[in-house]
Protein backbone atom coordinates (compact mmCIF):
# COMPACT_ATOMS: atom_id res chain seq x y z
CA UNK A 1 0.00 0.00 0.00
CA UNK A 2 1.48 3.36 -1.02
CA UNK A 3 1.93 6.03 1.62
CA UNK A 4 -0.47 8.34 -0.21
CA UNK A 5 -3.33 5.87 0.41
CA UNK A 6 -2.58 4.94 4.03
CA UNK A 7 -5.13 6.42 6.43
CA UNK A 8 -4.32 8.32 9.59
CA UNK A 9 -6.25 5.77 11.63
CA UNK A 10 -4.10 2.92 10.34
CA UNK A 11 -0.85 4.86 10.84
CA UNK A 12 -1.71 5.97 14.38
CA UNK A 13 -2.69 2.48 15.49
CA UNK A 14 0.41 0.92 13.93
CA UNK A 15 2.69 3.47 15.56
CA UNK A 16 1.04 3.13 18.97
CA UNK A 17 1.67 -0.63 18.78
CA UNK A 18 5.31 0.17 18.06
CA UNK A 19 5.50 2.50 21.06
CA UNK A 20 4.07 -0.29 23.23
CA UNK A 21 7.34 -2.17 22.76
CA UNK A 22 9.30 0.36 24.82
CA UNK A 23 6.83 2.49 26.84
CA UNK A 24 4.79 1.73 29.92
CA UNK A 25 1.25 0.48 29.49
CA UNK A 26 -0.32 3.62 30.94
CA UNK A 27 1.70 5.81 28.58
CA UNK A 28 0.65 3.74 25.57
CA UNK A 29 -2.98 4.00 26.70
CA UNK A 30 -2.65 7.79 26.79
CA UNK A 31 -1.30 7.89 23.23
CA UNK A 32 -4.14 5.65 22.04
CA UNK A 33 -6.67 7.91 23.76
CA UNK A 34 -5.20 11.03 22.10
CA UNK A 35 -5.32 9.39 18.67
CA UNK A 36 -8.91 8.22 19.25
CA UNK A 37 -10.12 11.69 20.26
CA UNK A 38 -8.39 13.48 17.39
CA UNK A 39 -9.61 10.99 14.77
CA UNK A 40 -13.13 11.18 16.20
CA UNK A 41 -13.08 14.95 15.81
CA UNK A 42 -11.83 14.70 12.21
CA UNK A 43 -14.54 12.19 11.28
CA UNK A 44 -17.23 14.50 12.65
CA UNK A 45 -15.90 17.86 11.42
CA UNK A 46 -13.80 16.96 8.35
CA UNK A 47 -14.85 13.52 7.11
CA UNK A 48 -12.87 13.88 3.86
CA UNK A 49 -9.56 14.24 5.73
CA UNK A 50 -8.22 10.69 5.89
CA UNK A 51 -4.50 10.91 5.07
CA UNK A 52 -1.56 12.66 6.80
CA UNK A 53 -0.78 14.87 3.81
CA UNK A 54 -4.26 16.40 4.00
CA UNK A 55 -3.77 17.83 7.50
CA UNK A 56 -3.53 21.62 7.76
CA UNK A 57 -3.01 23.78 10.78
CA UNK A 58 -6.00 25.89 9.77
CA UNK A 59 -8.72 24.65 9.90
CA UNK A 60 -7.99 21.10 11.13
CA UNK A 61 -5.66 21.60 14.12
CA UNK A 62 -7.01 24.99 15.16
CA UNK A 63 -10.52 23.58 14.95
CA UNK A 64 -9.54 20.71 17.26
CA UNK A 65 -8.07 23.20 19.76
CA UNK A 66 -11.39 25.08 19.81
CA UNK A 67 -13.32 21.82 20.10
CA UNK A 68 -11.37 20.87 23.23
CA UNK A 69 -12.06 24.28 24.79
CA UNK A 70 -15.79 23.90 24.15
CA UNK A 71 -16.24 20.52 25.86
CA UNK A 72 -18.83 20.21 28.61
CA UNK A 73 -17.65 19.53 31.24
CA UNK A 74 -14.60 21.56 30.18
CA UNK A 75 -11.19 19.95 29.90
CA UNK A 76 -8.62 21.35 32.29
CA UNK A 77 -5.45 22.98 30.97
CA UNK A 78 -3.30 20.02 31.94
CA UNK A 79 -5.47 17.57 30.01
CA UNK A 80 -5.49 19.76 26.90
CA UNK A 81 -1.73 20.23 27.12
CA UNK A 82 -1.24 16.46 27.44
CA UNK A 83 -3.41 15.88 24.34
CA UNK A 84 -1.39 18.40 22.34
CA UNK A 85 1.87 16.89 23.50
CA UNK A 86 0.74 13.36 22.61
CA UNK A 87 -0.55 14.30 19.17
CA UNK A 88 2.59 16.27 18.40
CA UNK A 89 4.70 13.25 19.29
CA UNK A 90 2.64 11.01 16.99
CA UNK A 91 2.83 13.48 14.09
CA UNK A 92 6.57 14.03 14.56
CA UNK A 93 7.20 10.28 14.58
CA UNK A 94 5.19 9.80 11.40
CA UNK A 95 7.17 12.60 9.75
CA UNK A 96 10.41 10.96 10.81
CA UNK A 97 9.19 7.73 9.22
CA UNK A 98 8.86 9.46 5.85
CA UNK A 99 5.20 10.46 5.76
CA UNK A 100 4.37 13.79 4.11
CA UNK A 101 2.98 15.95 6.91
CA UNK A 102 3.05 19.73 6.91
CA UNK A 103 5.49 21.10 9.49
CA UNK A 104 4.57 23.28 12.44
CA UNK A 105 1.03 21.98 12.83
CA UNK A 106 1.27 22.33 16.62
CA UNK A 107 3.29 25.27 17.98
CA UNK A 108 4.58 26.19 21.38
CA UNK A 109 2.03 28.98 21.78
CA UNK A 110 -0.80 26.47 21.33
CA UNK A 111 -0.15 24.91 24.73
CA UNK A 112 -2.31 26.31 27.55
CA UNK A 113 -0.48 27.40 30.71
CA UNK A 114 0.07 24.62 33.21
CA UNK A 115 -1.68 25.20 36.54
CA UNK A 116 0.75 25.89 39.38
CA UNK A 117 -0.91 24.05 42.24
CA UNK A 118 0.24 24.58 45.79
CA UNK A 119 1.37 21.45 47.61
CA UNK A 120 -1.43 19.78 49.53
CA UNK A 121 0.06 18.04 52.54
CA UNK A 122 -2.14 17.05 55.42
CA UNK A 123 -2.26 19.46 58.31
CA UNK A 124 -0.24 18.29 61.34
CA UNK A 125 -3.46 17.50 63.20
CA UNK A 126 -5.01 15.55 60.31
CA UNK A 127 -1.73 13.72 59.79
CA UNK A 128 -1.65 12.63 63.43
CA UNK A 129 -5.33 11.61 63.45
CA UNK A 130 -4.98 9.62 60.23
CA UNK A 131 -1.88 7.74 61.34
CA UNK A 132 -3.49 6.90 64.69
CA UNK A 133 -6.54 5.53 62.88
CA UNK A 134 -4.41 3.46 60.47
CA UNK A 135 -2.53 1.97 63.42
CA UNK A 136 -5.83 1.08 65.11
CA UNK A 137 -7.10 -0.56 61.92
CA UNK A 138 -3.88 -2.57 61.58
CA UNK A 139 -4.73 -4.56 58.45
CA UNK A 140 -2.70 -4.95 55.27
CA UNK A 141 -4.06 -1.85 53.47
CA UNK A 142 -3.63 0.29 56.59
CA UNK A 143 -0.01 -0.77 57.05
CA UNK A 144 0.70 -0.24 53.34
CA UNK A 145 -0.56 3.31 53.69
CA UNK A 146 1.52 3.80 56.84
CA UNK A 147 4.58 2.64 54.90
CA UNK A 148 3.79 5.12 52.12
CA UNK A 149 3.54 7.94 54.68
CA UNK A 150 6.75 6.89 56.48
CA UNK A 151 8.87 6.73 53.31
CA UNK A 152 7.28 9.17 50.86
CA UNK A 153 7.13 6.58 48.08
CA UNK A 154 4.44 6.71 45.42
CA UNK A 155 1.40 4.52 45.97
CA UNK A 156 2.18 2.64 42.75
CA UNK A 157 5.71 2.00 44.00
CA UNK A 158 4.32 0.66 47.27
CA UNK A 159 2.06 -1.74 45.37
CA UNK A 160 5.03 -3.07 43.37
CA UNK A 161 7.42 -3.52 46.33
CA UNK A 162 9.18 -6.87 46.24
CA UNK A 163 8.99 -9.38 49.05
CA UNK A 164 12.68 -8.77 49.81
CA UNK A 165 12.46 -4.96 49.62
CA UNK A 166 14.06 -4.50 53.05
CA UNK A 167 17.83 -4.18 52.59
CA UNK A 168 20.59 -3.82 55.19
CA UNK A 169 23.19 -1.40 53.91
CA UNK A 170 25.36 -1.13 57.03
CA UNK A 171 25.49 -1.72 60.78
CA UNK A 172 22.05 -0.69 62.06
CA UNK A 173 21.34 0.94 58.70
CA UNK A 174 18.37 -0.22 56.65
CA UNK A 175 16.77 0.92 53.43
CA UNK A 176 13.68 0.20 51.37
CA UNK A 177 14.46 -0.91 47.82
CA UNK A 178 11.99 0.88 45.52
CA UNK A 179 11.78 -0.88 42.13
CA UNK A 180 11.64 0.68 38.69
CA UNK A 181 8.62 2.94 38.65
CA UNK A 182 7.16 6.05 37.08
CA UNK A 183 10.47 7.53 35.92
CA UNK A 184 12.11 4.17 35.11
CA UNK A 185 14.49 4.52 38.05
CA UNK A 186 15.06 2.53 41.21
CA UNK A 187 16.36 3.83 44.52
CA UNK A 188 17.04 2.99 48.16
CA UNK A 189 15.01 4.97 50.71
CA UNK A 190 16.44 5.00 54.27
CA UNK A 191 14.26 3.34 56.89
CA UNK A 192 14.06 4.12 60.59
CA UNK A 193 12.88 1.75 63.30
CA UNK A 194 9.24 2.69 62.73
CA UNK A 195 9.50 1.84 59.04
CA UNK A 196 11.04 -1.53 59.80
CA UNK A 197 8.24 -2.32 62.26
CA UNK A 198 5.67 -1.55 59.57
CA UNK A 199 7.32 -3.94 57.12
CA UNK A 200 7.55 -6.64 59.79
CA UNK A 201 3.83 -6.20 60.47
CA UNK A 202 3.01 -6.42 56.76
CA UNK A 203 4.97 -9.66 56.51
CA UNK A 204 3.14 -11.08 59.52
CA UNK A 205 -0.26 -10.15 58.08
CA UNK A 206 0.79 -11.44 54.67
CA UNK A 207 1.45 -14.89 56.15
CA UNK A 208 -2.19 -14.98 57.32
CA UNK A 209 -3.60 -14.22 53.86
CA UNK A 210 -5.42 -17.01 51.94
CA UNK A 211 -3.12 -19.29 49.98
CA UNK A 212 -4.91 -18.48 46.71
CA UNK A 213 -4.21 -14.81 47.24
CA UNK A 214 -0.54 -15.49 47.95
CA UNK A 215 -0.16 -17.56 44.79
CA UNK A 216 -1.22 -14.54 42.73
CA UNK A 217 1.19 -12.34 44.69
CA UNK A 218 4.36 -14.38 44.47
CA UNK A 219 7.34 -12.08 44.81
CA UNK A 220 5.29 -9.04 45.96
CA UNK A 221 5.22 -7.63 49.48
CA UNK A 222 1.50 -6.83 49.32
CA UNK A 223 -0.79 -9.75 48.45
CA UNK A 224 -3.58 -9.18 45.95
CA UNK A 225 -6.64 -10.93 44.57
CA UNK A 226 -6.57 -9.04 41.27
CA UNK A 227 -3.86 -7.05 39.57
CA UNK A 228 -2.14 -3.74 40.22
CA UNK A 229 -5.24 -1.63 39.60
CA UNK A 230 -7.45 -3.72 41.91
CA UNK A 231 -5.02 -3.28 44.80
CA UNK A 232 -4.78 0.45 44.02
CA UNK A 233 -8.55 0.77 44.36
CA UNK A 234 -8.44 -1.16 47.64
CA UNK A 235 -5.87 1.25 49.05
CA UNK A 236 -7.87 4.26 47.87
CA UNK A 237 -10.99 3.03 49.66
CA UNK A 238 -9.00 2.14 52.79
CA UNK A 239 -7.47 5.63 52.94
CA UNK A 240 -10.80 7.38 52.39
CA UNK A 241 -12.45 5.27 55.09
CA UNK A 242 -9.64 5.85 57.59
CA UNK A 243 -9.70 9.63 57.01
CA UNK A 244 -13.47 9.70 57.58
CA UNK A 245 -13.30 7.60 60.75
CA UNK A 246 -10.42 9.71 62.08
CA UNK A 247 -12.42 12.91 61.66
CA UNK A 248 -9.96 14.58 59.27
CA UNK A 249 -10.95 18.04 58.05
CA UNK A 250 -10.84 16.95 54.39
CA UNK A 251 -10.67 13.70 52.38
CA UNK A 252 -7.17 12.30 52.04
CA UNK A 253 -5.50 11.01 48.88
CA UNK A 254 -2.43 8.78 48.55
CA UNK A 255 -0.39 11.57 47.00
CA UNK A 256 -1.09 13.79 50.00
CA UNK A 257 0.86 11.32 52.10
CA UNK A 258 3.84 11.94 49.81
CA UNK A 259 3.44 15.72 50.06
CA UNK A 260 3.17 15.44 53.85
CA UNK A 261 6.37 13.37 54.03
CA UNK A 262 8.25 15.91 51.89
CA UNK A 263 7.13 18.91 53.94
CA UNK A 264 7.99 17.15 57.19
CA UNK A 265 11.48 16.30 55.94
CA UNK A 266 12.11 19.97 55.15
CA UNK A 267 11.05 20.91 58.67
CA UNK A 268 13.51 18.34 59.99
CA UNK A 269 16.28 20.15 58.11
CA UNK A 270 16.94 17.90 55.11
CA UNK A 271 18.54 19.53 52.09
CA UNK A 272 16.60 19.82 48.84
CA UNK A 273 19.09 17.67 46.83
CA UNK A 274 18.73 14.89 49.40
CA UNK A 275 14.95 15.23 49.38
CA UNK A 276 14.97 15.01 45.58
CA UNK A 277 16.75 11.64 45.82
CA UNK A 278 14.37 10.42 48.53
CA UNK A 279 11.33 11.23 46.42
CA UNK A 280 12.84 9.80 43.24
CA UNK A 281 12.67 13.03 41.24
CA UNK A 282 14.92 13.91 38.31
CA UNK A 283 14.37 17.67 38.54
CA UNK A 284 14.71 19.82 41.64
CA UNK A 285 11.82 21.98 40.40
CA UNK A 286 9.45 19.07 40.88
CA UNK A 287 10.73 18.61 44.44
CA UNK A 288 10.03 22.26 45.21
CA UNK A 289 6.41 21.76 44.15
CA UNK A 290 6.04 19.08 46.82
CA UNK A 291 7.19 21.21 49.72
CA UNK A 292 4.96 23.46 51.77
CA UNK A 293 6.69 26.07 53.85
CA UNK A 294 4.19 27.44 56.36
CA UNK A 295 4.30 30.80 58.11
CA UNK A 296 5.46 29.03 61.26
CA UNK A 297 8.35 27.54 59.29
CA UNK A 298 9.30 30.98 57.98
CA UNK A 299 9.27 32.46 61.48
CA UNK A 300 11.39 29.63 62.85
CA UNK A 301 13.93 29.77 60.03
CA UNK A 302 14.15 33.56 60.20
CA UNK A 303 14.89 33.71 63.93
CA UNK A 304 17.29 30.76 63.72
CA UNK A 305 19.20 32.51 60.94
CA UNK A 306 19.36 35.74 62.97
CA UNK A 307 20.78 33.85 65.93
CA UNK A 308 23.43 32.21 63.74
CA UNK A 309 24.36 35.50 62.05
CA UNK A 310 27.83 36.81 63.00
CA UNK A 311 28.32 40.21 64.54
CA UNK A 312 28.53 43.07 62.02
CA UNK A 313 32.04 43.49 60.74
CA UNK A 314 33.75 46.62 61.97
CA UNK A 315 36.77 48.15 60.27
CA UNK A 316 39.70 48.17 62.68
CA UNK A 317 40.75 51.64 63.74
CA UNK A 318 44.44 52.27 63.46
CA UNK A 319 45.96 55.24 65.19
CA UNK A 320 49.33 56.86 64.78
CA UNK A 321 51.17 56.70 68.07
CA UNK A 322 52.33 59.99 69.58
CA UNK A 323 55.80 58.67 69.29
CA UNK A 324 57.23 55.50 67.80
CA UNK A 325 57.12 52.58 70.17
CA UNK A 326 60.68 51.90 69.16
CA UNK A 327 63.16 53.86 67.10
CA UNK A 328 63.78 51.09 64.64
CA UNK A 329 62.62 50.06 61.18
CA UNK A 330 59.63 47.90 62.35
CA UNK A 331 58.32 50.83 64.41
CA UNK A 332 58.64 53.21 61.44
CA UNK A 333 56.89 50.72 59.13
CA UNK A 334 54.05 50.40 61.62
CA UNK A 335 53.63 54.18 61.78
CA UNK A 336 53.64 54.42 57.98
CA UNK A 337 50.94 51.71 57.70
CA UNK A 338 48.73 53.54 60.22
CA UNK A 339 49.27 56.84 58.41
CA UNK A 340 48.34 55.35 55.02
CA UNK A 341 45.19 53.84 56.53
CA UNK A 342 44.02 57.13 58.03
CA UNK A 343 44.88 58.94 54.83
CA UNK A 344 42.73 56.54 52.81
CA UNK A 345 39.79 56.90 55.21
CA UNK A 346 40.04 60.68 54.92
CA UNK A 347 40.30 60.50 51.10
CA UNK A 348 37.07 58.51 50.85
CA UNK A 349 35.22 61.15 52.86
CA UNK A 350 36.40 64.04 50.67
CA UNK A 351 33.91 65.08 47.97
CA UNK A 352 36.24 67.29 45.92
CA UNK A 353 37.68 65.16 43.12
CA UNK A 354 40.85 67.27 42.74
CA UNK A 355 41.70 66.89 46.42
CA UNK A 356 41.02 63.13 46.23
CA UNK A 357 43.55 62.76 43.39
CA UNK A 358 46.18 64.73 45.32
CA UNK A 359 45.70 62.54 48.38
CA UNK A 360 45.99 59.43 46.19
CA UNK A 361 49.33 60.67 44.81
CA UNK A 362 50.53 61.32 48.34
CA UNK A 363 49.58 57.75 49.32
CA UNK A 364 51.65 56.39 46.42
CA UNK A 365 54.66 58.35 47.71
CA UNK A 366 54.21 56.86 51.18
CA UNK A 367 53.96 53.43 49.55
CA UNK A 368 57.27 53.99 47.80
CA UNK A 369 58.84 55.01 51.11
CA UNK A 370 57.49 51.80 52.66
CA UNK A 371 59.00 49.71 49.86
CA UNK A 372 62.40 51.36 50.26
CA UNK A 373 62.34 50.68 54.00
CA UNK A 374 61.42 47.04 53.25
CA UNK A 375 64.49 46.78 51.01
CA UNK A 376 66.67 48.18 53.79
CA UNK A 377 65.20 45.72 56.27
CA UNK A 378 65.88 42.82 53.88
CA UNK A 379 69.48 43.97 53.28
CA UNK A 380 70.21 44.17 57.00
CA UNK A 381 69.07 40.60 57.47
Amino acid sequence: MSQSKVTLEFLFEAHVRTLALTLRRDTVTNYRCVAHRFLGYLRAAFPLVRRPAQLRRDPHLLGWFRWMCEQDPPLCNKTRADYLLGLRRLLDDLTANGHAIQPDLIRREDFPPRPQYLPRPLSPQDDRLLRDELRRTDDLPANALLLTRATGIRIGECIDLALDCLRQIGPDQWALHVPLGKLHTERLVPLDEDGRRIIDRILALRALAPSARLLKSEGFLLPRFGGHYALYQTLLLALAGAAKRAGCSCPATPHQLRHTFASQMVRFGISLPALMLLLGHKDIRMTLRYVQVTQQDLQREFHAARQRAPQPHSVPVLSVPNRPTSADLPGILQALAATRHLLEMYRRAVSDEKTRRRLQRLDRRLLNVTKQLDHITTAEK
